[in-house]
């Protein structure tokens, strides 16, 4: 009798244990200018672009011309940008993140596009590439 319980007992455990200890779930990544970090840009050849206000700031590495790359902080960097024209290449550094448009329309049906949004936390943009002025 005792032995008949411990085994339902064991039965019991090793059926709901693993249901408690195991999730299928991963944790999603923060999107936006103040979520996770994806990586860090450092001195970055890319073709930037800007609104004459300055309250738009993008561009594109030369070396992944297909993503874009939003300016988190484009008030702020506007400045560094007086001596340069819109499509002018640029030395960028700054925090990627996420672009959380991007992030809700790749969960529904993008699978696999080498087209990807960003944003960028830019804390300089260099117009002298390769030591020319």
């Amino acid at each position: 009798m005792r032995g008949k319980i411990i085994r339902k007992l064991l039965v019991i455990f090793i059926v709901i244990i693993p249901v408690f200890t195991y999730s299928d779930c991963k944790k999603q990544k923060k999107c936006g200018c103040n979520g996770d970090i994806l990586y860090q840009l450092t001195m970055t050849p890319s073709t930037v672009y800007f609104s004459a206000s300055g309250g738009s700031i993008y561009f594109s590495p030369l070396a992944d011309p297909y993503s874009t790359y939003y300016f988190c902080n484009p008030s702020e960097m506007f400045s560094k940008l007086a001596d340069a024209k819109s499509g002018d290449i640029l030395q960028v550094t700054g925090k990627v993140f996420w672009d959380c448009s991007y992030v809700y329309q790749s969960s529904n049906y993008n699978y696999g596009s080498p087209y990807k949004t960003y944003q960028v936390v830019v804390t300089d943009v260099i117009s002298n590439l390769y030591g020319k002025k």
